[in-house]
């Protein structure tokens, strides 16, 4: 259990036994500055509030009763009510050496739950785009934090990989292969495949006629149809993997789950709909009319959960979608990593799925939306002719721009050395971009910000980390060699410990909440206070070897922390830039 959650519970206890009524929030959080201590317990003046007495007097009956011992040196109240708690330096000492034995960095598992992470999901027959890295990285980022914490997690890469489109793109296929011989898995441009497909389509009356057949005969089974359009999917995937691994991102071909995989459960659920009153017959359509969700006139707003051609919408298949995560895969909790702008979508989806008892309310179906990726001029972010920017072209300039930045910084390096920092650092860069920014925000992409040594940055953090482990390359001591106990002599020491054993907390935020900005911010601050802390206390050169050891644990906390924490972002580190 993370320090804040142990003085959250004490507090609870003590709010209780001073007659705050059962489950009273607490309110335990990191105090803003040290001079209010580490920890500030809020929740007083509110229960105070509902009891209708002074909230001064309540505080110091609660502080009679708040047992800290061995954990708090001093505790206070402050302003209308605050508790301000701080801890001690032997309760902090201990705790941090703890935490450098433990391979988990004292960061505790939560009980085991199985959690679907649905992310990236391009479409078949496109390339990726710059706009698909948001959910791709923020997902990503969310589930390693979430195996982290001993969770059976569940990729799923929901491609959009069925649709009235693929006629025009197998008889498009077809034609290629009918020119050229097999066509190689490489097609080389994906979009370009696309755009000839669209225009055929619209140009050609012949082969747009072989196309809407084409689309029948493969939503009918046709095994010729079904090949041809397992080719574009592979395809696809194969391209989309190459910037999967370009970007340490851990999905894999395993973790596809397209659309056409709920594909033969959506007449059955339209039926089951029907059958509990939910769709209606609505001019052809079948349609679920929300009382949740009126029109501008005040009416329950319609959703068509079947068109009156009898296809499917995207709606169904959200539905047959939630209830296959938890019917077949068991899911206790789904994470759903998309745009904003999809929002009401996928409530309108879910309430449905709710109303139909297709996913129980102990199942959280929860959206962890995002917002867009501008360009400096407050639009969305576009190659200056206006199109859309690959995904691949953007990895492409971060490696240029990172080895021109690298070479500038360490012109010595040898060529391979060179170019595996500058892959390293590009990579890190566009991730560590995007994931420090507040997930729900649109942030501005700017490659002078992305790229720079300073500021909460991917180069600034992967030199904290190289900056620190040199410390022990200097000294010719290994990390795990280190004796004796950490003490604390300093004031900065005691400041570093405090910011390192908050690692715990900002993990499982990440967790909770489904925003890794959480932990980038913490890296950074952590960075921030092992500078101070190596600034005013020197390491190699004290005297005293119980002192020095007692650092170089720190140093060595700090380096582990830092390595963990971006790992948990799917950024790598290294020895050295």
């Amino acid at each position: 259990m993370n320090i804040q959650a142990i003085i959250n519970d004490k507090v609870s206890q003590a709010l209780e036994a001073a007659g705050a009524p059962k489950g009273s929030p607490a309110a335990v959080r990191q105090s803003a500055k040290p001079q209010f201590g580490d920890y500030q317990a809020n929740g007083v003046m509110g229960v105070a509030k509902k009891l209708g007495i002074n909230p001064r007097e309540f505080a110091q009956k609660v502080l009679d009763i708040l047992d800290l011992n061995g954990i708090a040196s001093k505790t206070e109240i402050a302003g209308p009510g605050f508790i301000n708690i701080f801890l001690s330096e032997e309760f902090l000492a201990r705790k941090a050496q703890q935490a450098l034995s433990d391979s988990r960095l004292g960061v505790a598992i939560e009980e085991q739950k199985t959690i679907v992470t649905d992310y990236s999901a391009p479409n078949v027959a496109k390339e990726m785009a710059v706009h698909h890295i948001r959910s791709t990285v923020i997902g990503d980022a969310v589930s390693r934090t979430l195996e982290f914490l001993g969770h059976n997690v569940i990729r799923a890469n929901h491609i959009g990989d069925w649709g009235t489109q693929f006629g025009m793109l197998i008889a498009n296929l077809e034609r290629v292969q009918q020119e050229v011989g097999e066509i190689s898995m490489e097609l080389s441009d994906l979009e370009a495949f696309y755009r000839d497909s669209k225009k055929l389509y619209d140009e050609d009356e012949d082969f747009a006629l072989k196309a809407r057949n084409y689309v029948v005969k493969l939503q009918s089974g046709d095994d010729y149809c079904a090949e041809m359009w397992k080719k574009l999917v592979d395809i696809t995937m194969i391209q989309n993997q190459h910037n999967y691994d370009r970007l340490n991102v851990s999905l894999t071909r395993d973790d596809v789950m397209g659309e056409s995989m709920y594909n033969n459960m959506l007449p059955n659920i339209v039926a089951d709909l029907k059958k509990q009153g939910l769709a209606q017959e609505d001019d052809g359509a079948q349609v679920v009319f929300l009382d949740e969700y009126k029109n501008k006139d005040g009416e329950p707003m319609g959703v068509i959960v079947q068109k009156r051609d009898g296809g499917f919408l995207y709606t169904t298949t959200d539905i047959a979608c939630a209830k296959y995560r938890y019917e077949t895969l068991g899911a206790d909790r789904v994470l759903y990593f998309i745009d904003s702008r999809q929002h009401q979508h996928l409530m309108q989806a879910w309430t449905i799925v709710r109303k139909a008892g297709y996913v129980p309310e102990d199942v959280t179906l929860e959206h962890h939306a995002f917002g867009m990726m501008l360009g400096k001029d407050g639009r969305p972010f576009k190659t200056r002719a206006g199109s859309t920017v690959r995904l691949k072209d953007l990895l492409d300039e971060a490696e240029e721009r990172a080895i021109r930045l690298i070479e500038s910084k360490n012109p010595d390096l040898d060529t391979v050395e060179k170019q595996n920092i500058a892959n390293t650092v590009a990579m890190a860069a566009v991730k560590y971009a995007d994931l420090s920014k507040h997930r729900t925000t649109d942030y501005v992409f700017d490659w002078d910000n992305m790229l720079a040594f300073e500021g909460n940055t991917a180069p600034y953090m992967q030199y904290a980390y190289t900056r620190v482990a040199s410390i022990f390359a200097k000294a010719g001591i290994s990390m795990d060699s280190l004796v004796g106990d950490i003490k604390i002599t300093e004031e900065k020491e005691k400041l570093l410990i405090a910011k390192l054993l908050q690692f715990d907390e900002a993990v499982h935020s990440v967790a909770r909440e489904g925003q890794p900005h959480i932990l980038c911010s913490y890296l950074f601050e952590l960075a921030g206070q092992f500078s101070s802390f190596y600034e005013a206390c020197p390491i190699l050169s004290t005297q005293d070897d119980s002192i020095k050891q007692s650092r170089l644990k720190l140093a060595a906390l700090t380096a582990k922390t830092i390595k963990q924490g971006l790992s948990l972002l799917g950024i790598e580190t290294l020895d050295r830039m």
